[in-house]
């Protein structure tokens, strides 16, 4: 097995930080310096830093659930209505973000914590579709504000790309996910979210899931997926 489809089997780093690594001559094979392109054989120590890895052999899993309002995105059990034990799925899993107890719509679950990080990143500019209800009319100047970027938490949120869907509804598309971010977008300027729902992440829709229901992602689906967090 080439080095770098080992290392990234870990799960603890993507290829191209693998690369990185072995360019700075941070991997060793056996106690030696790896070159790049380096073959493992069965019993080769391999080790970055001097810190001995291994692959992850347990499969890998990835979801999406159409979650419904009053589900808790959180692994602790203890919470009542957690998302681990409404999927109960029969291993490990953890969402991928949050998606706040009052909203609703598409969140990932996985056990390949090699994912994480850089789906979280707000500097990768990963879109996030979602469709807002509000308590009153939508606005011309409402969606230009919103659009432009509104102070909140002591901060002015990315601009953004919105959409009039009707009078009280409309889409909005972040880069970025600062804790209830629509909602206190809209109380900044004085509206109140009514429902809140998230039909898109990256490349990955709702489209045909029924709510409360999850499905595995499709082999289509996960090669965009790595292919455009390895970019």
């Amino acid at each position: 097995m080439r080095i770098n489809k080992y290392i990234s089997e870990t799960g603890i780093y993507p290829r191209r930080e693998t690369n990185r690594l072995i360019a700075a001559g941070r991997i060793t094979i056996n106690g030696k310096v790896c070159t790049p392109g380096a073959g493992v054989e069965p019993g080769d120590t391999v080790a970055v830093d001097g810190i001995t890895v291994t692959p992850d052999r347990e499969e890998r899993v990835y979801l999406a659930l159409n979650k419904p309002v009053g589900i808790t995105c959180t692994a602790a059990r203890h919470v009542e209505g957690n998302i681990v034990d409404y999927i109960n799925y029969p291993s490990r899993i953890f969402a991928v973000g949050r998606l706040d107890k009052h909203s609703e719509g598409l969140i990932l679950l996985t056990n390949d914590g090699s994912i994480v990080n850089r789906m979280m990143r707000s500097e990768h500019s990963h879109e996030k579709e979602y469709r807002v209800s509000v308590d009153k009319p939508v606005t011309e100047d409402f969606l230009a504000e919103m659009s432009a970027g509104v102070d909140i938490l002591e901060t002015r949120t990315k601009p953004c790309l919105t959409r009039r869907i009707s009078d009280q509804e409309f889409m909005i598309i972040l880069t970025q996910g600062l804790n209830l971010q629509i909602r206190r977008m809209c109380k900044a300027l004085g509206y109140r979210v009514l429902r809140l729902e998230r039909i898109r992440i990256m490349h990955i829709t709702l489209s045909g899931l029924p709510q409360g229901q999850w499905r595995r992602l499709t082999e289509e689906e996960l090669a965009e997926l790595h292919a455009r967090l390895e970019d």
